[in-house]
């Protein structure tokens, strides 16, 4: 299945590469493929977003979150698309950067809502981009939870996290992109603004044998 990128950023350059290195098939949806920008990628592989979503079967948001809805609403007819959303709702707020969106609500429930013929997918939101194509080089392979309502589709969502190196985890239903949009900016908190640094990630370990 061909993965649409929307996005080139930190975050979107890095899931590229990561799975164009699993050999995936990846383009980049990007508001001018000739801006010279993008030369780090690969020229044959930039199309208009729309463009991009239209001949994919996996879209991914690698988008800032105030630009989400225009973008999302720009890719045309979603219907029956994979749409993982990466995103976390950060704004500045009077102690910095913050979630906008809480407890009612979350990003992955508003593209969602934005995409509703789409099966949306909360992922890959709880890591810095500089890990997101470096998993592999843990000692401890990184855990990455997924949220999502299409439990039909979930296992091709959570095979994409696999082949970036993290152990993917059904976090369950979309709703849940509630916990995990704070996860993803208490990993933010600690490399911002703890001293941790963002060469960092989660982990699950279980104290039982096998477990």
């Amino acid at each position: 299945m061909t993965i649409a990128i929307i996005g080139a950023g930190n975050v979107g350059s890095a899931l590229g590469r990561g799975w164009l290195a699993c050999g995936e098939e990846v383009i980049f949806g990007v508001p001018n493929p000739a801006d010279p920008k993008y030369r780090g990628l690969p020229e044959e592989r930039l199309r208009a977003p729309r463009d991009a979503a239209q001949g994919a079967e996996i879209i991914v948001l690698a988008t800032p979150w105030p630009a989400t809805e225009t973008a999302v609403k720009g890719l045309g007819n979603l219907s029956g698309k994979i749409i993982v959303d990466c995103t976390n709702p950060l704004g500045m707020g009077p102690s910095g950067l913050e979630l906008v969106l809480g407890h009612r609500t979350s990003a992955g429930e508003q593209v969602a809502a934005w995409a509703p013929q789409a099966s949306v997918f909360k992922t890959l939101n709880q890591i810095g981009a500089d890990s997101m194509d470096k998993a592999s080089n843990f000692p401890v392979r990184p855990v990455m939870f997924v949220a999502g309502d299409d439990e039909a589709n979930k296992p091709v969502v959570m095979s994409l996290v696999a082949k970036l190196g993290f152990e993917p985890v059904d976090a369950g239903p979309l709703r849940n992109a509630r916990l995990l949009e704070p996860y993803g900016m208490l990993w933010i908190d600690q490399a911002l603004n703890r001293g941790r640094g963002r060469s960092f990630a989660f982990a699950l370990t279980d104290r039982r044998p096998g477990g």
